[in-house]
């Protein structure tokens, strides 16, 4: 098989872990090199009772009410890697392998999971009672990525409101969750629950002892009884990266803040900021959610490759949010090779016109650095000024109006920069 995505790093930081009254979210994701990923707004939408929604693979029930929500999402598929909701929650997900095998066929992804979540749920724990019902109903399980080589896992999820965090670690339909009340926590490809176990599946310790992983006694350590025997390699690197992610954590404990977090995701000696042979981080997100319900929430996307060389620009829920269409990838129909049968057995062109635009400019970086880096410490001086603004906004400084154009403004803007 060919070589695998080592894929993700999500963090969280609460109080006292975070320098303000804030909760700070984040995640790379690291995906196939060539893997566009878009970062697209869909509103709040009532739906007529019966109806039927199409996710990437299969079609589910649909609910009569979805909250509104943002996403970076593989333009490919229906699902998303990471993502908010007008409700102030957060969700993003990790490959994982376990001793519950993975069931060929097509079923939920983990990144239909996060979508479904973040659709569906107005709070952190309210999410995760939507995924791990889907997952009782539906299962996970299919193609990964966009390619005819077979490649699929199971997956950690973390997710995060204003108050609380829940890490949810899934094997096949069975699941366990921790909760997570102050301080730093991150995950990355591994499972990382032990014997803090604040929720789980019903069955969960008794398939473990049918299975003859846990003999019933003692404390049930959930990541030693559902750890591989011979854990794949790239389970084997997390440990690597889930260590120096960690330790970064750990260096700004009771000082993070937005930026701080960024820089996390921009750190490449960790290896957190990936860029391994056909894999990169294809995609980053911060966001800050004040305790404080009368302030916005401030999600921060990249929506291009490698957020070292990246500019992080704020989104925020707003009644008139405006659409961000040179984010967004073409749509192809029936047409697309992820929906004819057999799928993937041809590629389209889903760039977008800022992952266009940024591609040139890491082009120009290459062969003319000086401009290059020119141009780049421009577009990072206007980062740290708006990110400058949006502290002294959620401290009360300046006022919050027409908040939602920014990221519209700021994506235009990088354009014209690049251009």
């Amino acid at each position: 098989m060919a070589e695998a995505p080592m894929s993700c790093d999500c963090f969280v930081s609460l109080p006292p872990g975070s320098r303000d009254d804030h909760v700070i979210f984040g995640k790379n994701s690291d995906r196939p090199r060539d893997e566009v990923q878009e970062v697209v707004y869909y509103p709040a939408a009532s739906h007529p009772p019966g109806s039927e929604l199409e996710c990437t693979y299969i079609q589910i029930p649909q609910v009569e009410q979805t909250h509104a929500v943002i996403l970076s999402k593989p333009a490919w598929m229906w699902g998303a890697e990471m993502g908010a909701n007008d409700q102030g929650v957060c969700i993003g997900n990790e490959a994982v392998w376990t001793r519950e095998p993975v069931v060929p066929g097509e079923a939920l992804l983990g990144m239909d999971l996060v979508r479904l979540g973040l659709e569906r749920g107005d709070s952190a724990w309210a999410a995760l009672m939507v995924i791990t019902g889907l997952l009782e109903q539906h299962g996970q399980g299919g193609q990964c990525r966009e390619d005819p080589e077979p490649f699929s896992y199971h997956n950690t999820f973390l997710l995060v409101d204003r108050t609380e965090a829940w890490v949810l670690e899934t094997a096949g339909r069975l699941w366990v969750a921790q909760k997570i009340t102050e301080g730093v926590k991150n995950i990355s490809n591994q499972l990382t629950i032990s014997t803090e176990v604040s929720a789980e599946h019903p069955e969960l310790r008794s398939v473990a002892q049918a299975q003859g992983w846990w003999d019933g006694e003692g404390e049930f350590n959930f990541s030693q009884v559902f750890s591989p025997e011979n854990p794949p390699a790239r389970m084997e690197l997390a440990k690597r990266r889930y260590k120096g992610g960690t330790e970064l954590l750990q260096q700004h404990d009771g000082s993070v803040t937005a930026e701080v977090m960024i820089s996390i995701l921009r750190d490449k000696p960790s290896g957190i900021c990936m860029d391994s042979g056909g894999f990169c981080t294809t995609g980053s997100m911060v966001s800050v959610l004040p305790r404080d319900t009368s302030l916005p929430c401030i999600h921060f996307f990249t929506a291009t490759p490698d957020p070292s060389r990246s500019i992080f620009k704020p989104f925020v829920f707003s009644d008139c949010s405006t659409p961000v269409p040179r984010v967004v990838s073409p749509q192809f129909g029936p047409d697309d090779p992820v929906k004819k049968q057999p799928r993937f057995q041809s590629q389209v062109d889903r760039r977008h016109d800022l992952y266009k635009a940024h591609q040139v400019a890491l082009s120009t970086m290459e062969t003319n650095p000086d401009e290059g880096l020119a141009v780049y410490e421009v577009l990072r001086d206007l980062e740290s000024q708006c990110l400058s603004e949006i502290t002294a906004m959620l401290g009360g400084e300046i006022p919050g109006d027409e908040l939602g154009d920014l990221f519209f403004d700021c994506v235009d803007a990088e354009i014209k920069f690049y251009q």
